[in-house]
């Protein structure tokens, strides 16, 4: 479960967009729904260089799959993009907001071409549905 800038702040920032949930509480929510079997490692950052890192290390850490919220990067990161088409692990994008409800900027994803799937404006409800469709692909 990877998050990116400003996700920290969940409950605090914008909560008519993003909702109270904090970014813990959350964390806490998924482990506790995860699917049997499924285990859950999350990471946040605001630096780019840090997720394209973390991203990286599923090269020689492999895992089954990714959940990622790239929050802002998902409109400007070629980085964030090519480091998860590096490491071929299916990952599903989410977004709290309708991303296409907002500033046309937020319109164009660099990733969700390569995504196995895109979630938006479920808010953080769209975590749980990150993490049962990467249980149905995985069962495929």
């Amino acid at each position: 479960m990877l998050n990116g800038p400003n996700l920290n702040l969940l409950g605090r920032r914008e909560p008519g967009v993003y909702g109270t949930t904090t970014l813990q509480e959350l964390e806490n929510g998924l482990s506790a729904i995860a699917p049997s079997g499924m285990m859950l490692e999350f990471f946040q950052s605001n630096h780019e260089g840090q997720m394209t890192d973390r991203i990286h290390r599923v090269m020689d850490e492999p895992v089954d799959g990714l959940v990622i919220n790239p929050g802002a990067w998902t409109h400007t990161s070629v980085a964030i993009r090519d480091a998860l088409s590096a490491v071929a692990a299916p990952f599903v994008e989410v977004h709290i907001s309708n991303v296409h409800a907002r500033e046309a900027f937020r319109h164009h994803s660099y990733l969700s071409d390569v995504a196995l799937a895109v979630i938006v404006g479920c808010g953080t409800q769209g975590y749980a549905f990150a993490l049962e469709t990467l249980k149905q692909h995985l069962k495929g």
